[in-house]
């Protein structure tokens, strides 16, 4: 059987690692719970390796209500003080801070727009944008998509919010396509 070609940043890592490039990065996402999930995984990931945030996405999932946002707006001091106790998550308080406060601010973007992918997706003007990596080597680390939507997103308060972060947001939720052109998933997107 023919191994299949993957982006080079998914060839030679673990089977979650491999599952999460073969089945959720670079797919376009719709749901705001799914988004409020990423932003606070592309947050706590800030200096460290993808790697490290998704060996520990379940421990995430269990400190987080399942990525409730209404839940974590409510977190309480002592709660927050717990999860900087949870040997599951990364037990940083400036980003748990951050997570709880950027809970609240997500909530007031679904209001605003109706939901928070309304909101994200006019940054690339409602459809994914295919950027047409040959390889690696092109890969850039941010864009004047993800600029705009740094600064919006820090005019309104949130943190861990950089453009480098939220390039890596708009990758893993499909708002660009970034496989490689010779990764099978580039031809199943496009």
């Amino acid at each position: 059987m023919k191994e299949l070609k993957r982006c080079f940043w998914a060839e030679g890592k673990d089977a979650d690692y491999v599952k999460y490039h073969d089945e959720e990065w670079g797919r376009p996402v719709h749901d705001d719970k799914t988004h409020f999930e990423f932003l606070i995984l592309e947050g706590a990931q800030a200096g460290l390796s993808w790697a490290t945030i998704l060996s520990r996405r379940e421990g995430y999932r269990k400190a987080y209500s399942n990525f409730d946002v209404v839940k974590v707006a409510k977190y309480t001091p002592k709660k927050i003080e717990s999860l900087i106790l949870d040997p599951g998550i990364i037990r940083n308080k400036l980003k748990i801070n951050s997570s709880v406060t950027n809970a609240k601010l997500f909530i007031e973007i679904q209001k605003e727009f109706g939901s928070f992918d309304k909101y994200i997706w006019g940054f690339v003007g409602n459809k994914p944008i295919i950027t047409k990596r040959k390889t690696h080597k092109e890969a850039v680390a941010t864009t004047k998509e993800s600029d705009a939507l740094s600064a919006d997103l820090k005019k309104r308060g949130f943190k861990f919010v950089g453009s480098t972060i939220m390039y890596a947001h708009m990758q893993a939720c499909g708002l660009f396509m970034d496989h490689e052109v010779g990764c099978f998933c580039y031809k199943q997107l496009t």
